[in-house]
């Protein structure tokens, strides 16, 4: 903190970072879940210094935007008013399309809980504690489950591979992991619900 990025920017990019980290984490090498999770989060920290904050701004707009500012600010000095976008666009010699974004590339973002005057908007989320319980009952299922069948639901759901990829995997026939996934989601829903 203090270096110019707000506090819940850092923490969403820690959430960011321990996302990846969950669905890219490989449990058959052996390691623990922290090893591999803790690069992952702070890569994604230092890219929120790295880029400049929450917004990504290319550099070509970036560098544009300038350009927008100081024509700007010369156009409302000969003018004696603020120029219009269709003004500004013919003094930059691009489209008023262009003209808008390069005047809004460099402005703060507006925030989603900040109203008028400082009015609290309120912006219906679940609660993280609901998501957190669900992944740890989920996983509390998994783990309880045999190791074969434990590897069909990460191949399927958490590899994205397919049906017949899988069966090649676990030395199946595409038509047996079906029928097993079947039964295994059936049974986990019903742990689920318990």
């Amino acid at each position: 903190m203090g270096r110019g990025v707000e506090y819940d920017d850092l923490f969403q990019a820690g959430c960011v970072g321990l996302v990846k980290a969950a669905e890219n984490f490989d449990w058959e090498r052996g390691v623990k879940f922290s090893t591999y999770a803790v690069p992952v989060i702070l890569g994604e920290i230092r890219r929120l210094f790295r880029d400049g904050g929450a917004v990504r701004v290319s550099r070509g707009l970036r560098e544009l935007a300038q350009k927008a500012l100081k024509a700007e600010e010369a156009l409302r000095d000969s003018l004696g008013r603020a120029p219009t976008v269709e003004e500004l666009s013919q003094a930059l010699e691009i489209s008023p399309e262009k003209a808008a974004l390069a005047l809004g590339a460099l402005r703060q973002p507006i925030s989603l809980t900040g109203g008028e005057e400082g009015e609290q908007l309120e912006i219906p989320v679940e609660a993280p504690e609901e998501t957190m319980t669900e992944r740890l009952t989920l996983r509390g299922i998994l783990e309880g489950m045999e190791e074969r069948d434990q590897k069909l639901i990460y191949c399927r759901y958490y590899k994205s591979m397919t049906q017949t990829q899988t069966a090649e995997l676990l030395g199946m026939t595409q038509v047996q992991v079906s029928r097993r996934e079947k039964k295994l989601l059936a049974y986990m829903r019903q742990e689920f619900d318990r």
